[in-house]
């Protein structure tokens, strides 16, 4: 018996039928069939899909640059850190399942591939910030290791180190 083929992630381009793509969150479904590409073309985010063997895309994710506050951090952290006003961060500014792959952990597995993504970056970053759409998507975070931030239980974050940990071998 064959092995069953693996999805591949691949930067969004216009050849992707984004159309038929539904989350169930209107926002995130409107955001990645009409947007999305504008935003990759303007470099405002670098969107990512997930597509099937069969060629379905079944999720997506964004990539940008940001920055947090120095003083929205917790303060243990902000003990270790230089005075600077701003600390640099990544931002995964959206994740999203199509409905039909519901349930399956395709949302863990996407979330994974964009954390080793911005470990493999060459452009520094503190942290991985992401902005939990609902209170789902905060429970689905507060679960892959994420700490809210002091100020916002919506936006939370994890530390770069803690993340280049997970992907370290031996």
């Amino acid at each position: 018996m064959a092995p069953l083929a693996a999805p591949r992630i691949e930067l969004l381009d216009t050849d992707h039928d984004r159309a038929g793509f539904a989350c169930g969150n209107d926002s995130l479904d409107q955001y990645f069939q009409r947007q999305a590409t504008q935003d990759a073309r303007r470099r405002l985010a670098s969107p990512f899909v997930m597509v099937m063997p069969d060629g379905t895309i079944a999720g997506f994710y964004t990539l940008s640059s940001t920055a947090i506050r120095l003083h929205d951090l917790p303060e243990e952290l902000v003990r270790r850190l230089p005075r600077y006003p701003l600390v640099p961060a990544t931002l995964i500014g959206r994740l999203a399942i199509d409905r039909s792959y519901h349930g399956q952990g395709w949302g863990s597995f996407l979330l994974l591939d964009a954390l080793h993504r911005c470990t493999t970056s060459q452009i520094a970053a503190f942290a991985v910030i992401v902005d939990a759409i609902d209170d789902a998507a905060q429970v689905f975070y507060l679960h892959h290791s994420f700490l809210p931030l002091p100020d916002s239980s919506h936006r939370l974050f994890r530390r770069m180190a803690d993340i280049a940990a997970l992907f370290q071998t031996g």
